[in-house]
């Protein structure tokens, strides 16, 4: 494919007067999503009822936009499952990683990683309850704390919160070394950062297409399995739809013979279309090229809100080679500050205890987004506008 100019955004409906740095959260909706929605309705579900799962091509819809993330991801068609949520697939791939070690007894993780991905772990702990554990050193330690002791590794590339990222190449090679298993959460990776899961060697990945990928509210997860193991991998969750021939209706389990035994149950088909067709703003886009794009982005950010705001402070790695697609700032109220720039068009998000966080997705971002941006965090701050009553009550949803 040839490289396209970024930004994008006539491809993507952003309302009028909205400068939105929360793709790292929930990503925009692309347009003709909402049409492809109504068509799946309409036409699909409506016009040809259970028919649509041969003539609509709804079975192997799952495959198609799997093969399509897998491209994302330097992974080769047939390596990605798609389906379920994130939660489930870090279950999946826990749970098969450690039966390949069934003589090891430590999952390694960071504390920095999500907490989801910590309590799946835990979760998984209790359900075997055969002395399994959870070991979570900081972040920087993780290289150092893998031993021939541990089971499974994993780890989410980049911090939720600092945007912080590990180097995959270094940490699956150690991984490796000392004979554990590589499981890499790519939820705030995937269409924000070059990831090659081929040369990577790794044996697992998961992540969201909520976000950087612009699926939508709980689109389906993924999960990647390295093609020359998965004829091996035993799931946990042996699901109708994992079967090789799911409608033989046999009564014992038999996995199919590709990444499909990592699916579980009946797939989302609306989710998975609105996916299908958010991805298409991706044709022609190189990531080298992205990434560039997102680093100059919040190069700019940076520059230009701490020449404006020094009370607030970076929380972020400031080498731009060391943080994913985000920056996030530190700010004793950094809460009541989001409010009221969200209430201003400036739309960001908050993680406890001080994080300000704002993602950069040079699909629908340009510097002059940034440098408004900048301005108007500028006169919340300095003027204290932060400080008036209605910002000062905590949502559900931060």
């Amino acid at each position: 494919m040839t490289g396209v100019t970024l930004p994008r955004k006539e491809l993507f409906d952003i309302p009028e007067g909205v400068i939105y740095l929360d793709g790292n959260s929930l990503g925009v909706l692309p347009k003709g999503a909402a049409a492809r929605a109504t068509q799946v309705i309409e036409n699909e579900w409506g016009g040809q009822l259970i028919k649509a799962w041969n003539t609509a091509g709804w079975m192997a819809l799952p495959q198609v936009v799997g093969d399509t993330i897998a491209g994302l991801l330097g992974a080769p068609a047939g390596s990605v499952a798609t389906g379920d949520t994130l939660s489930i697939k870090v279950y999946q791939a826990l749970a098969a990683a450690l039966k390949m070690r069934p003589d090891r007894r430590v999952i390694l993780s960071d504390n920095g990683n999500f907490p989801s991905d910590l309590y799946m772990a835990q979760g998984l702990i209790d359900t075997i309850d055969k002395g399994y554990e959870l070991r979570t050193p900081a972040p920087e330690d993780v290289a150092g704390a893998i031993t021939e002791e541990v089971a499974v590794v994993m780890i989410t590339q980049v911090d939720y919160r600092s945007g912080r990222m590990h180097d995959i190449k270094a940490i699956t090679e150690k991984a490796h070394a000392m004979g554990a298993v590589m499981i890499w959460d790519l939820a705030h990776s995937a269409g924000a950062v070059p990831v090659d899961l081929t040369a990577s060697n790794a044996e697992f990945a998961v992540g969201c297409s909520y976000k950087y990928l612009n699926g939508g509210p709980g689109a389906p997860a993924f999960i990647y399995v390295r093609p020359d193991i998965v004829d091996s991998i035993k799931p946990a969750l042996s699901g109708w739809l994992g079967h090789d021939a799911p409608f033989a209706m046999e009564l014992a389990y038999r996995p199919a013979m590709s990444t499909e035994r990592m699916r579980v149950g009946t797939p989302p088909i609306l989710q998975l279309a609105v996916l299908e067709q958010a991805l298409k703003a991706w044709d022609g886009v190189q990531m080298a090229d992205l990434r560039a794009a997102s680093i100059t982005l919040s190069e700019t950010f940076i520059a230009e809100v701490e020449r404006r705001c020094p009370q607030l402070s970076l929380a972020s790695p400031r080498d731009p080679q060391s943080r994913g697609s985000q920056v996030s700032f530190g700010f004793e109220h950094g809460y009541a500050a989001m409010q009221a720039l969200i209430d201003r068009g400036v739309i960001g998000d908050f993680r406890a205890p001080n994080i300000m966080r704002f993602g950069f997705t040079p699909l629908y971002l340009d510097e002059k987004d940034v440098v408004a941006a900048a301005e108007i965090i500028e006169d919340v701050i300095n003027n204290e506008l932060w400080r008036d009553a209605k910002y000062q009550t905590v949502s559900r949803v931060t």
